[in-house]
């Protein structure tokens, strides 16, 4: 219990770290209204919808596809998307996340392996080590 909480605060202060130096957002709970384009706000919703409905994994590869599928002026909001995806998916209890065969750690692991596509693994180091 105490080292999903440590992971959980983890995170969470990953995305918060990240969203504040690199967009100046300095914010407690990221919303989709960091989000710009109603396509990105519409595709964050889809994706918050499939995890609500217990399809992690499917959700965690739509994420992926989209990032994909990215025009080199999207991949800002692309990067916005996958650490609000992974922030929301840290909101959600234990319990739901054993249920749907997901864990904190796997959450930690995406978040990694979405900053190290955008070149930025030495953020995460700092709080992986």
């Amino acid at each position: 219990m105490f080292e999903q909480d440590y992971i959980m605060r983890l995170i969470k202060e990953m995305v918060r770290a990240i969203l504040k130096l690199l967009f100046q957002i300095d914010t407690d709970s990221p919303t989709e209204e960091l989000l710009e384009e109603k396509e990105e706000k519409e595709a964050f919703h889809a994706l918050v919808e499939l995890i609500d409905d217990g399809k992690i994994n499917e959700a965690e590869n739509q994420l992926y596809e989209q990032m994909e599928n990215e025009e080199a002026n999207e991949r800002s909001a692309s990067l916005k998307t996958a650490l609000l995806f992974y922030s929301y998916l840290n909101q959600k209890s234990d319990d739901f996340l054993k249920e749907h065969d997901y864990s904190r750690e796997e959450i930690r692991e995406g978040l990694n392996q979405i900053v190290s596509r955008y070149g930025l693994e030495g953020l995460t180091e700092l709080w992986t080590e």
